[in-house]
């Protein structure tokens, strides 16, 4: 079992931080709202990050949503920031939705809410349809629930898989991004424009040969086509906000699930990118908050 050590104070809330051992690592996660309340007082709400995040993401939507009235928790996802790393054979979608049914089972968490960020709507979804959050409302932000389309579907996971089986090429990455400017292009690729804080955050994660081997290997097993084809067995709403600018996850593919499917509904958050929660926090929590709370 893979131990890295908790975040350092200057971390983003790293008084929250907790870690947990379940589904065979060690959890790095953070909970926000839980101060003094009993069993039950508060409904709980999973927040899960997408691909090369951690839960510094919601740095700035967690609060706000524990000041509504929830039980905010947040993990790193396997191999991410300061979680540790799935074996192999794991490292798949439904292997990271089993092992983050472990840690909410470790912890006897029973989230009411889900609310999912791109790759993190992809594994909220593969969790309720295996049944491991059977009351929970699910709400996806620039939600990755499609493959790529045409050639694209087959060269870059193919392209991931063989990047994540180089050696040194995590070594290599981390390297790279110590050119902040070269991280802030990354950013901007995806349609977000974050301030030097929030830039200075991603550096100092890429820059950790750990984060950028659970990047590769999460990118390398990621296979939405089954996701794709059991969404029609969903049994509840799925709620997905999409950023106009999102340059990650093209908003056509909220729209196609929202044409093929009754129950998905589409919330535009209007121009905002992939990183919308992260540049505007306060017109996300606008839209999702009532989704989350069952209200929308």
């Amino acid at each position: 079992m893979t131990l890295p050590a908790l975040p350092a104070p200057d971390w983003p809330h790293a008084e929250h931080s907790r870690a947990t051992d379940a589904g065979g690592l060690r959890w790095h996660w953070q909970a926000w709202g839980d101060d003094n309340a009993g069993p039950g007082a508060r409904r709980t709400l999973l927040l899960l990050h997408g691909t090369a995040a951690s839960t510094h993401s919601w740095r700035a939507l967690a609060p706000m949503l524990a000041a509504l009235g929830w039980q905010v928790v947040a993990p790193d996802l396997p191999g991410h920031a300061f979680s540790g790393m799935l074996p192999r054979r794991q490292r798949t979608l439904p292997g990271m939705a089993a092992a983050t049914a472990a840690w909410l089972n470790a912890l006897a968490l029973q989230p009411d809410a889900v609310l999912g960020h791109s790759a993190g709507a992809a594994l909220m979804l593969r969790m309720a349809l295996d049944g491991s959050l059977p009351r929970a409302r699910l709400v996806g932000l620039n939600a990755a629930l499609l493959p790529f389309d045409g050639l694209a579907g087959r060269v870059y996971p193919a392209a991931a898989r063989l990047l994540a089986a180089s050696p040194g090429i995590a070594q290599l990455g981390a390297w790279r991004a110590r050119d902040i400017e070269g991280v802030r292009r990354l950013v901007a690729s995806c349609g977000s424009v974050l301030d030097d804080d929030g830039i200075a955050l991603y550096a100092q994660l890429l820059r950790r040969p750990t984060h950028m081997a659970g990047v590769l290997a999460m990118m390398a097993d990621w296979d939405l086509a089954g996701l794709a084809r059991d969404l029609a067995g969903l049994d509840r709403p799925l709620h997905l906000l999409v950023g106009q600018r999102d340059a990650a996850v093209p908003p056509t593919q909220a729209q196609r699930l929202a044409r093929r499917h009754a129950h998905v509904h589409l919330h535009e958050v209007g121009d905002l990118g992939h990183l919308a929660h992260e540049e505007d926090p306060d017109r996300v929590l606008a839209i999702a908050g009532p989704l989350l709370a069952g209200d929308g």
